[in-house]
């Protein structure tokens, strides 16, 4: 195809030749983009690419073209990059996931065309892959295990691997899938081999991105023999990020946000419960004195099976209680049935009072008898003072460590600080290290938060992850650019929205944005 062909010339091109798996798109670039000065990027060190999230075929529910206006204005307000997140069922016909709709892909063909016209790199990702998914309802076959679905997510990615193969790195990559969880490193290996195996056969120099396991949060190091990048998530503290999420599982018995923070550990283990570690088992323990009487506020938030509450002041047993969640109504505030463990799990969101008497130096929380039960929230409220009040969050298998009351300060402090410092140390330095060595670049393939969330809560939260991304040097993609976790759109009750452009813009989220 000549160079000089113009954009209406090729764009006519595209529909009339572009035939399932033999359509090749060329590596043109237009005046008014800068698809050009995009950086060539190395699968062990990624550029720095800004950018977000655009879902228009995010879910076969909602599949629709995507909006040029939206590369356009992530151009102009001086972003370079954009994650499509896609479900595989948008391109099928009629269910069979052997036969693709070439009027979809053309869509998709359409979003490459509008990367290289406004100096955006483009990024494809499965976000429901045949054979996985994060979302529901879950695939029917496991691309962990059967050889059909590892065949046919293969012949998906080799489709788009020919259709693309002429495209440069540096305004295409392939995100393979979205969040693998629940596999082993590998059989997960022998998968991904299989379809970066089928990319190969088509385009052999393709920038292929994997996330990382456990919901892209850890690096696979087993990976780097395959010469391929690896993408993170920001979206920890997840009960930040996700608080009062529709999708999220139990986020509206989240704690209200708050950044820094600082939270403890609210899951109360039985003696009984088998592979918890001894320091997991341990009671929640407040240390102080108490020079005048006192009430406890405990807020209960869920209670597996059942559980045997038991509050000592000074190895001096005030309070018990027993809570034994079943179907119907009872003292919980919803009855949930978990039928993989065959057990009610009820949601009590409920307080229950403790008076503390004079003297006290050491308040211990027990679970006696049963399985687990989660505590929210603990409350403190002295003779004539207001409570004190110390938010716990739900940690699996983690070590319990003791608070301390101030009567003086009227204050319950201790628990785990959560801040920049901490982010850094325990879910970005181990990402640095890994790409230290030489395993693969890195990228963050999502972050952001619901729009529940206070916005200046989020803000600091945001700043504090960008920084940190800023010293690893890497590039970020925020989920989405409009939406309930966007810059613009996300119907946010605490923003002044900025009209630009037909969006309904949130400022102060955008300039923190661009300053990174």
């Amino acid at each position: 195809m000549p160079k000089n062909l113009d954009h209406c010339s090729r764009r006519n091109f595209l529909k009339s030749g572009a035939l399932l798996g033999t359509t090749v798109l060329s590596g043109l670039s237009f005046a008014e983009g800068s698809a050009s000065e995009l950086p060539n990027p190395h699968w062990q060190k990624l550029p720095k690419w800004r950018g977000f999230n655009l879902l228009e075929k995010f879910n076969v529910g909602s599949n629709k073209p995507f909006l040029e206006d939206d590369f356009r204005n992530i151009h102009d307000l001086g972003f370079n990059f954009v994650r499509l997140p896609m479900d595989y069922r948008c391109w099928i016909e009629k269910g069979n996931w052997r036969s693709f709709k070439e009027k979809t892909l053309q869509e998709i063909d359409q979003a490459v065309e509008y990367g290289e016209k406004y100096g955006i790199h483009v990024c494809m990702n499965f976000h429901r892959a045949p054979g996985w998914t994060v979302a529901n309802p879950k695939e029917a076959l496991s691309l962990w295990k059967d050889p059909e679905a590892q065949e046919v997510c293969a012949l998906h990615w080799k489709t788009f691997a020919k259709r693309y193969r002429d495209i440069p790195n540096s305004r295409l990559s392939f995100n393979l899938l979205n969040e693998p969880a629940s596999v082993e490193v590998d059989p997960y290996l022998e998968a991904m081999k299989i379809v970066i195996g089928a990319i190969r056969s088509e385009s052999p120099d393709r920038l292929i991105i994997c996330d990382g396991l456990q919901y892209g949060r850890v690096p696979v190091e087993q990976l780097k023999d395959l010469q391929i990048a690896q993408a993170t998530r920001g979206y920890t503290p997840f009960e930040l990020s996700h608080y009062r999420a529709s999708w999220a599982s139990g986020s509206d018995q989240f704690p209200y946000p708050q950044w820094p923070s600082a939270t403890g550990n609210g899951k109360l283990f039985a003696p009984s419960k088998k592979g918890i570690t001894e320091e997991a088992k341990k009671p929640i323990t407040i240390n102080g004195s108490f020079s005048k009487k006192a009430k406890l506020r405990i807020r209960v938030g869920t209670v597996s099976s059942r559980s045997q509450l038991c509050v000592y002041a000074d190895d001096q047993e005030v309070f018990q209680h027993d809570f034994r969640p079943s179907e119907g109504k009872g003292e919980w505030s919803k009855a949930v049935f978990k039928s993989e463990w065959k057990c009610w799990q009820n949601i009590y969101d409920r307080d229950y009072f403790v008076d503390i008497p004079e003297g006290t130096t050491k308040i211990e929380l027990r679970n006696l008898k049963g399985d687990w039960m989660s505590i929210s929230e603990i409350g403190i409220q002295s003779e004539g003072s207001s409570e004190a009040i110390f938010r716990l969050v739900d940690q699996w298998n983690e070590p319990q460590n003791p608070y301390l009351w101030d009567e003086k300060n009227n204050s319950i402090s201790g628990g785990k600080i959560k801040n920049r410092k901490w982010l850094m140390e325990n879910f970005v330095q181990p990402w640095i290290d890994f790409e230290k060595s030489g395993a693969g670049g890195v990228i963050v393939g999502e972050f952001g938060s619901y729009n529940k969330t206070p916005h200046a809560v989020v803000l600091r939260w945001m700043e504090d992850m960008l920084q940190n991304w800023q010293t690893a040097g890497w590039g970020w993609a925020m989920w989405n650019f409009r939406g309930s976790i966007g810059v613009a759109n996300s119907l946010r009750e605490d923003v002044d929205y900025e009209d630009w452009r037909g969006l309904k813009l949130d400022r102060k989220m955008m300039d923190l944005l661009q300053r990174y």
